[in-house]
């Protein structure tokens, strides 16, 4: 039997350690196993391609500014103008992809994130736009968990 029901992306939300956020946009979501190429003497025709370390992009969420006081950007602020000052305070982050009854389908969990970059869209007189504010988070490394209903 095959599911007619596809995930579509504007359905998802987002949570950070258990404080819920709304977010327009979230990217950034990939990982790559990058190779290294190694020649083997006497071995003309190719090199070995060997499997070498993952990476991972920054995570980045896109929302239409908040005027009243958010934790989260409290958690930016502190984070970014306090430099080494102070320690960093690492977060886990989920995004999770719901379906149209708004059961959970994937979550991908970005352990021990932390804020890298705060920005907001241009302010223009001639435009009636949303003001945005993008915020970007680094983090070691996410999980990939699909529903165990699916």
């Amino acid at each position: 039997m095959v599911n007619s029901d596809y995930a579509v992306g504007f359905y998802f939300s987002l949570s950070f350690g258990g404080e819920d956020a709304a977010f327009k946009e979230v990217s950034g979501i990939s990982k790559e196993l990058s190779i290294e190429e190694v020649a083997s003497g006497g071995e003309n025709r190719f090199k070995y391609r060997l499997p070498n370390i993952s990476s991972s992009k920054n995570l980045i969420l896109k929302r239409a500014i908040v005027s009243s006081g958010s934790q989260l950007i409290t958690w930016c602020s502190s984070t970014i103008d306090d430099g080494l000052a102070n320690a960093i305070q690492t977060k886990d982050v989920a995004v999770n992809l719901l379906n149209n009854k708004g059961e959970v389908l994937v979550k991908w969990t970005f352990y021990n994130a932390y804020p890298v970059n705060y920005s907001v869209s241009d302010l223009k007189s001639q435009e009636s736009e949303l003001v945005m504010e993008t915020i970007e988070l680094a983090y070691n490394y996410f999980d990939i968990k699909p529903s165990s209903s699916s």
